[in-house]
């Protein structure tokens, strides 16, 4: 029977997503010693696959009152934005009980105001964050696009406009010509709507390298495992990982779509789930767009990278451990082909897990049984965006 490894440290951060490793960098900065636990690549699953999008502007949450409306059609369309896995009703049943009260007009706009204090600096902080690790020649300022194909969607998306400027959101509605003055290859769009401050990153997994290896050079220590158990004694915390136990006076659980059942273990039950998100992408040495381009109607992006063009989106409730789901696959392909005909077969298909609260909200506050331990999950479509100022809020609770 192989020994146990012991480790002492002051913080051990669960989880090195694009959110760990952002506080862990912050808090060696601090003068904290720091130790990351993640059995993966860090910076790999949704941290890598995600749309590549800093977005100050995406204050809505997943739960609307059209999306509440309209339920029952979108999860039974073959090609809708939103699916649910039957299978997986049974468990999912208290996150979507919550989710279509968070969905109500009160709770959507409340939820929304609280995204949007989040988010509000996102591009200037992630422009610092990027300097910091040598990655802003990754970063494009050219904004993202929402495009409508009708006028009556644009006209329903009135709502989520008027809301978004009553919170300060820098965004510009486009005409139809506009429009193809912006990105010549969409034609045949009544309008759309223009969020100048986005930020784009041309390579997602590249910069989640730059990220490893600045926290690595800061003097962070990786265990490569998985955290299954936390307990509080009286001389602090322990940490059980694999053939792993750790001891620290402080934890920050950032497992992303893992973190329910450390919360819980440490009774702080949250209703986390999981939304698996999907992407394709297209090597190609000419890109026919200039930004971000998400197609509303369709829900999905089309992001342009470094030498490739990856299509992502789509959401499906269904867990973590279900394998992928090729109709969602298909459904991107299809969806990429009806704009881009020339298209043929993808280069590369993902599936990773975003961690999803029910009102879109992350969780980003200490345990309720005491500040040894500090929750920072839940971020659902917004990790990407959110990480710099989720690791100055982490930093800013360890310091009071």
């Amino acid at each position: 029977m192989d020994e146990m490894k012991r480790i002492s440290t002051d913080i051990t951060v669960v989880g090195g997503g694009v959110i760990g490793l952002a506080i862990a960098l912050r808090l060696r900065a601090d003068g904290r010693e720091v130790i990351v636990i993640e059995p993966n690549e860090p910076g790999s699953g949704a941290s890598y696959g995600n749309a590549g999008t800093v977005a100050d502007y995406a204050i809505i949450p997943v739960g609307t009152p059209s999306v509440l409306r309209n339920f029952l059609s979108l999860i039974l369309s073959p090609d809708s934005p939103l699916a649910v896995r039957t299978s997986a009703l049974p468990t999912l049943f208290p996150w979507l009980a919550r989710f279509a009260y968070e969905s109500l007009p009160h709770r959507y706009r409340e939820n929304a105001g609280r995204i949007a204090e989040l988010v509000s600096d996102a591009a200037s902080a992630w422009m610092e964050f990027a300097s910091e690790i040598n990655a802003s020649n990754f970063l494009s300022a050219k904004g993202c696009l929402y495009l409508y194909e009708t006028r009556k969607a644009f006209k329903a998306a009135g709502a989520d406009i008027e809301l978004r400027r009553s919170y300060g959101v820098s965004q510009e509605l486009l005409s139809a010509g506009e429009v193809t003055g912006l990105e010549p290859r969409f034609t045949g769009f009544e309008g759309g709507v223009f969020f100048p401050n986005a930020i784009n990153l041309s390579d997602p997994g590249e910069v989640m390298r730059l990220l490893t290896s600045a926290v690595k050079r800061a003097g962070v220590e990786f265990v490569p495992a998985s955290a299954t158990d936390i307990l509080r004694e009286r001389s602090g915390l322990r940490i059980t990982a694999s053939a792993y136990e750790l001891r620290a006076r402080t934890v920050v659980i950032a497992a992303g779509a893992h973190s329910r059942k450390l919360a819980a273990s440490l009774g702080d039950p949250v209703q986390l789930d999981t939304e698996r998100g999907y992407h394709i992408e297209y090597d190609m040495p000419g890109l026919p767009i200039e930004r971000p381009v998400c197609p509303t109607a369709h829900g999905f992006y089309f992001c342009p990278m470094q030498g490739r063009l990856r299509v992502a989106g789509l959401v499906e409730l269904g867990g973590l451990t279900a394998p992928g789901n090729p109709r969602l696959t298909q459904a991107l392909v299809r969806n990429a082909r009806r704009f881009f005909p020339e298209l043929g077969a993808p280069s590369r298909c993902w599936l990773g897990f975003r961690p999803s609260m029910p009102n879109s909200v992350p969780v980003i506050r200490p345990s309720k049984g005491g500040r040894d331990v500090i929750l920072a999950f839940g971020h659902g479509h917004i990790g990407l965006t959110l990480a710099p100022r989720t690791a100055q809020l982490v930093s800013a609770m360890l310091a009071n």
